[in-house]
């Protein structure tokens, strides 16, 4: 029988960000799905992605990294949007991938205009353990390697970011 406690309380919600959001944001909302749901801690988190920059609204994620998240057992699927202000009254979290993406952010925010501002602007790599890297490269422009060097950042990152959350 389930808690009714537990079934009142609200799930973290958590926004990841990039520029494009067709990369890594979206591969950061999955990889985080993935973990979570074999730490059977899925229910406790409701996690989205966006973009600062509306250029791929209602594109699916990039095939590469698709095809590389595959590989790892792990699922990436959605379509690109452009982060609005009122994200920063619906989610307790926005995780930027790097400090450009951070400080488009920071922009955001202040064109926010409820009173109930409340996410907190976060660096995914300041929750990675095992790797020294303080962002998440941008692979668009490059080869398969990119793809694998966020794929080991977000497992390290998103995996830490879980244990602090839940």
């Amino acid at each position: 029988m389930s808690d009714p406690a537990a079934a009142s309380i609200s799930p973290v919600r958590i926004l990841f960000v990039c520029m494009g959001n067709i990369c890594r944001s979206p591969a950061g909302e999955c990889v985080t799905r993935h973990l979570a749901e074999e730490a059977g801690v899925a229910d406790q988190l409701h996690l989205e992605s966006a973009g600062t920059i509306g250029f791929h609204t209602g594109k699916s994620p990039d095939a590469r990294m698709i095809e590389a998240a595959q590989a790892r057992g792990i699922t990436i699927a959605g379509a690109a949007r452009q982060v609005q202000p009122s994200d920063f009254e619906n989610f307790d979290w926005i995780v930027a991938m790097d400090q450009d993406n951070y400080d488009d952010l920071q922009l955001v925010r202040e064109q926010a205009t409820g009173d109930q501002i409340k996410a907190q602007l976060v660096m995914l790599c300041d929750y990675c353990q095992d790797h020294s890297e303080t962002e998440v490269p941008d692979p668009y422009y490059g080869g398969p390697e990119g793809f694998e060097k966020v794929l080991d950042l977000l497992e390290d990152g998103c995996a830490q970011l879980i244990q602090e959350m839940v």
